[in-house]
């Protein structure tokens, strides 16, 4: 595509009245010149003010508009200050969420017409009817959190940045990546199918990120020595070790003692939004001593407040409980939000209390599920990997059965299902356009053939009022299918896309796996939003499942940084797709790293975890 700019010379001509004082006729000219314009302005203002809001003129007898013409300018609302807790890469905040709840839904997204059942659950009771008490309404991204940081897969409820702040380079170019920390560990966790062992970080696999208040600090069980550094920015990694480790994003020491957990973490964690020191966190692996299931930790002395169990409920599903999605929680209704592999979407209310002075936290959940099948499907398939998305009352996700779900939170009934041709653990990226919010998704080359094969990954943007598709398009991807599941190498959209900002705010990109052959290739294309053509696509040697992070210097400038499965990683210019460096990152004990795990990037520290079990920090400079 050719990006040059197409620039057209301005026609500067204008007429020119005659300056002859003998004519007589200039100071005629200005004087009609100026009533005239005088005349049309008070006709528009009349006009105007009698158009009423459906744009249609108004003269009812007895309207003030009869009587005087009233000019009026209109004063806008003035944007809040950016609070110091707040990402300054979602500021201002820009989604209006209103939600047409008459939309029309087509026959070929309507739940109904695939013979869906649905059901609310409380327990072992079946609800007849839900409607929630405290109606959920969760808004801008902006104001998801009120602790700075990146505090769940993705960032917020839009899923649309794992990156706080800005870059601040040193000398004003960004074109370096240094790797400055590695912290590691020795533990591993025998599978449940007692095969192999678990190291590490794998997809998901994000680190959370969260600057506490000092205040919040001096009760927590940090050490003395990182309990007083001005600052503390905290760095938490949940790992398939079945510990979760706290270390320094400075330098990577740790901060506090891990926490055990006794079973495998595979997915990301969540932080509590509203600066609650309160850590959500999701088996991977039955292969723990207690619950199959999710868990609910204090941060303040590491102890577990809650735990629930995921084989229960009569999923359809059966004997699965994992957690592997990333929850959202829902501040104002003290409600969190979370998908389980059994099939079920969970919604727990939390009772939650936190003494800010004292340091009592505590939690009193209760739970409400919600399960559905069609009758093309078996229940096997309906479990859901992905994290869900939240614009207003809307929930948006993946199931393992090829099919993206919006979900009304408030009454738990299906509001439109999209098949999308092919399995996929993406989480949905919420965007909001002129009012309404589209949805952007990929697929992974999972069911479209067995052995080795070439397939197509498929690429969406969705209408998210209404499960119409805008466009779709798809790369070729190569994967392996083999007899069991745990053999199978799936290769296409394994990592999330982004939503552009600053000077890449048209973009969106995404990252297709396994471009070149098994095992081999990795693209990442950035589409123009509106109409899903190429715009530009970088291509490397070495596949990846990571997530691609996009930073921002604070005049917009755009950089994605990738990470690959042979430890490379790469730092592209956002706005032509022209790599500028990478890396080659390397372990302590010696030879190479590989990620399979996502990033997370707060202001110039990228931080990410590596399958062999270390989590590294990279200098952005």
């Amino acid at each position: 595509m050719d990006l040059k700019n197409q620039y057209i010379e301005p026609d500067n001509s204008y007429h020119q009245p005659s300056h002859d004082p003998s004519s007589g006729t200039m100071a005629l000219v200005v004087t009609l010149t100026i009533l005239s314009v005088v005349l049309t302005s008070v006709l528009a203002v009349v006009y105007y003010s009698k158009k009423n809001g459906n744009g249609v003129v108004s003269d009812q007898p007895g309207s003030t508009i009869n009587n005087y013409i009233a000019v009026a300018t209109a004063t806008p609302t003035p944007i809040p200050p950016l609070a110091d807790y707040q990402n300054p890469l979602l500021y201002p905040a820009s989604a209006s969420i209103l939600i047409d709840e008459d939309a029309v839904i087509d026959d070929s997204v309507n739940p109904s017409m695939r013979g869906i059942t649905q059901n609310v659950i409380s327990g072992s009771q079946i609800l007849t009817e839900f409607n929630r008490e405290n109606p959920i309404n969760i808004g801008d991204p902006l104001y998801y959190a009120q602790v700075p940081g990146v505090i769940t897969f993705r960032g917020n409820n839009f899923r649309n940045t794992a990156a706080f702040g800005y870059l601040t380079p040193s000398d004003g170019v960004v074109d370096t990546l240094t790797q400055t920390w590695e912290f590691t560990n020795g533990h591993s966790l025998l599978s449940s199918d007692m095969t192999f062992e678990w190291t590490g970080y794998r997809l998901t696999g994000q680190p959370l990120i969260v600057r506490w208040p000092s205040e919040t600090i001096s009760l927590m069980n940090i050490y003395p020595s990182a309990a007083v550094k001005p600052g503390l920015t905290e760095v938490i990694c949940p790992s398939l070790d079945g510990y979760i480790y706290f270390m320094d994003l400075d330098d990577g020491t740790m901060t506090r003692d891990p926490i055990y957990v006794g079973a495998s973490v595979k997915g990301t964690a969540a932080l509590d939004p509203r600066g609650y020191p309160l850590l959500y966190v999701g088996q991977g692996d039955d292969n723990g001593p207690y619950t199959f299931g999710m868990y609910i930790f204090s941060l303040i002395d590491g102890s577990l407040l809650y735990s629930y169990e995921g084989l229960n409920d009569g999923a359809y599903r059966v004997n699965w409980g994992a957690f592997d999605s990333s929850p959202i929680i829902d501040g104002a209704t003290d409600t969190l939000i979370w998908p389980c592999e059994n099939g079920i979407i969970y919604s727990f209310q939390l009772n939650s209390s936190y003494n800010a002075v004292t340091g009592a936290v505590s939690v009193n959940p209760m739970c409400t599920g919600y399960k559905y099948i069609f009758n093309d499907t078996q229940g096997r398939y309906l479990g859901v990997e992905s994290s869900a998305s939240v614009y207003g009352h809307y929930c948006y996700f993946m199931d393992n059965n090829c099919n993206l779900v919006c979900l009304d939170l408030n009454t738990l009934q299906m509001v439109w299902v999209f098949r999308t041709g092919d399995d996929s653990d993406l989480s949905p990226v919420v965007q909001e356009e002129n009012g309404i919010p589209y949805i952007y998704i990929g697929t992974e080359v999972d069911n479209q053939g067995s052995g080795e094969y070439n397939g197509a990954a498929y690429t969406y943007k969705i209408n998210g009022l209404t499960g119409e598709e805008v466009w779709q398009t798809s790369q070729s991807c190569y994967t392996y299918n083999g007899e069991t599941s745990a053999t199978d190498q799936s290769g296409g959209c394994l990592g999330n896309p982004i939503i552009g900002m600053g000077n890449i705010s048209n973009l969106v990109i995404f990252s297709y796996s396994m471009t070149d052959g098994l095992m081999h290739g990795n693209r990442l294309v950035a589409y123009n939003r509106d109409t899903g053509t190429e715009v530009w696509h970088y291509d490397m040697n070495i596949y990846t499942y990571s997530s691609p992070v996009a930073c921002y210097t604070e005049d917009g400038n755009a950089y994605i940084i990738i990470a690959d499965s042979f430890g490379q990683i790469h730092l592209v210019n956002g706005a032509s797709g022209e790599r500028i460096t990478y890396i080659q990152c390397s372990s302590s004990s010696g030879g190479n790293v590989s990620y399979e795990a996502s990033p997370a990037v707060f202001g110039n520290t990228l931080v990410i975890g590596t399958t062999q079990g270390s989590v590294i920090g990279i200098r952005i400079d």
